[in-house]
């Protein structure tokens, strides 16, 4: 016969709940033994793991394994702000049961131990562990280990006295646990002690070091200048040149970070702690393969890897290259940089000008694949004196401008051929870059490789005319346009320049003529060759017309 609840216990009432009243008593009772031996056994005070099974507005319900779930304050899941049902997260068993028969749970005392356990495994097995600064105290710091505060004294921060603790707050350092009281839960810990380790474990690589000695490493860290290499303990410098043989801009070319490479040690010091690497010494230098027949006079391919201002390398097999100095890539001497159609990667042709095996050094040229145009037997009639032609204006420098009149072939310009009247300070105000001019051949050396020209002798020479207008005592008129301590510098006709000396200056009224100021002059002093005219104005208005004491110009050249 089937029972009701209102014949049942409360014990029999709750198994009838969850197995049903269609069961028997005797079956409900084997059912009951059965979920019983299902359940996990739980011990007070343990940290065991659950299930979320869901939350409400206070708490969070997790099941454990047991009869019923148990309760945790939802405050203590902040650091979880995802947390969903099903997640599982360890909790500490405060109360099995407590008034209202809820099993009462903490996730906050289950992190506390755990951290304990990791101090105390820390402590016992000689680990490192992380500790996170939270402030400075009365001599030393207060740091975080897994949501434990510990000590750590100014005294054990570093094998060096620390002065400013403030510059380690809010910052993570490794540290060493060197004591626990557990009566007060106390923990001093020490970062001290792990550089002291370390510092004993490097010294003792050092000391078994030898140069040659072959290691192996791990790609640590890759900088422009070279690679850290992990060797253990302690990190040795494969500087960027020890790498390969041949010329590399960035060391990420070659490796790349957590790789294992073999190093050779190049040298190390014992008392700084530094150890240099080697990588391309454990291979023969690519020298050393270069085939006998590469000869001085040797047409080498090879692909230009790095340009310079005075010149470009070009790599005629891996390791192996050679220098094109600016002034071997053309015949012209304007040439001042290397030209924009040289850039790195091409793959160009050269001529070995000197090599030097056991320096292993080699110059090269580019220039000597064509002809030197100076060697044709035509030049010296081309250019002979006085023939008349085109170039165009490739350098300007203080006392003259470099003139390209076909490939190969530059001229001088030299500044006092300029012009025959004007005084130019510097050909860059009469001349531009890049400029076409016509111009006169006024000398060639073709044994020097010189060719001298001329821009003013396209005319006449004007002095020639000039030297029957401005006779001794002939009178002109002038405007004074600079003065200095001894004279003043005169605008005359066909803008001609002149020079009055300074007590040549005084007019009839007894005054000195003044800038911008019109007047008539009388030539003192006339040269053809120095293109010199000296006045006075002075001697304009005396009875006397004998000349004037003879002034030296103060110019040696032309005014």
């Amino acid at each position: 016969m089937k029972e009701t609840a209102k014949n049942l216990t409360w014990d029999q009432t709750t198994t009838a709940i969850k197995f049903g009243f269609d069961y028997t008593a005797e079956e409900r009772a084997e059912l009951a033994k059965l979920y019983e031996e299902t359940l996990t056994p739980i011990n007070k005070y343990a940290v065991v793991k659950g299930t979320v099974v869901g939350t409400n507005n206070q708490e969070v319900i997790i099941n454990i394994g047991v009869k019923s779930d148990g309760l945790v304050s939802l405050s203590e899941f902040r650091d979880m702000p995802n947390l969903q049902p099903g997640d599982e997260v360890e909790v500490y068993i405060e109360e099995q049961e407590n008034a209202q028969g809820q099993l009462v749970l903490s996730r906050k005392k289950a992190k506390l131990m755990k951290a304990w356990e990791i101090i105390q495994d820390a402590a016992d097995n000689d680990k490192v562990i992380e500790a996170f600064v939270k402030r400075r105290t009365k001599g030393g710091l207060i740091v975080d280990l897994e949501g434990i505060e510990a000590f750590l004294p100014g005294s054990q921060i570093d094998v060096k006295p620390i002065r400013d603790f403030d510059a380690f707050v809010g910052k993570s350092i490794d540290v060493a646990v060197v004591k626990i009281n557990h009566t007060t839960e106390n923990v001093i810990v020490s970062h001290k002690a792990l550089i002291e380790k370390s510092l004993e474990s490097q010294r003792s690589i050092i000391s078994n070091l030898e140069k040659g000695q072959i290691l192996e490493g791990i790609v640590k860290n890759i900088t422009s200048f070279g690679v850290f290499i992990g060797l253990g303990s302690i990190d040795g410098l494969l500087h960027i040149t020890d790498i390969s043989w041949r010329r590399i801009n960035h060391p990420g070319e070659v490796l790349e970070l957590g790789q294992k490479v073999k190093v050779v040690v190049t040298d190390f010091d014992e008392d700084k702690k530094r150890i240099s690497l080697g990588m391309k010494q454990l291979t023969p230098h690519p020298w050393e393969n270069l085939p006998a027949s590469i000869q001085v006079g040797s047409k080498v391919k090879g692909k230009i890897i790095n340009v310079v201002d005075y010149g470009a390398f070009l790599e005629i097999i891996p390791g192996v290259e050679g220098l094109i100095h600016i002034s071997e890539m053309l015949w012209s001497q304007y040439l001042k940089k290397v030209p924009d159609t040289l850039r790195v990667g091409d793959e160009i042709e050269a001529i070995i000008l000197t090599i030097n095996r056991e320096e292993k050094k080699m110059s090269l040229g580019i220039k000597q694949l064509t002809e030197d145009p100076w060697t044709k037997e035509e030049l010296q009639q081309k250019y002979a004196l006085g023939t008349k032609h085109t170039g165009i204006i490739r350098n300007i420098v203080h006392f003259g401008a470099l003139v390209e009149l076909e490939g190969g072939i530059d001229g001088l310009l030299h500044v006092s051929d300029l012009s025959w009247t004007k005084k130019i300070n510097h050909p860059a105000d009469v001349l531009k870059l890049g400029d076409k001019v016509e111009l006169v051949v006024l000398e060639i050396d073709k044994e020097n490789r010189r060719l001298a020209l001329g821009l003013k002798q396209l005319e006449e020479n004007p002095w020639d005319v000039y030297e029957e207008t401005f006779q001794i005592y002939s009178i002109h008129p002038g405007t004074i346009t600079k003065k200095t301590d001894k004279g003043a510098f005169i605008k005359l006709n066909y803008g001609l320049e002149g020079f009055v000396p300074k007590r040549y200056l005084i007019k009839e009224d007894g005054q000195e003529a003044a800038i911008n100021e019109k007047l008539n002059f009388q030539v003192i002093e006339f040269s053809k060759a120095n293109k010199r005219i000296v006045l006075a104005h002075a001697a304009t208005f005396k009875k006397d017309k004998s000349s004037p004491t003879r002034e030296h110009h103060p110019h040696s050249t032309e005014t």
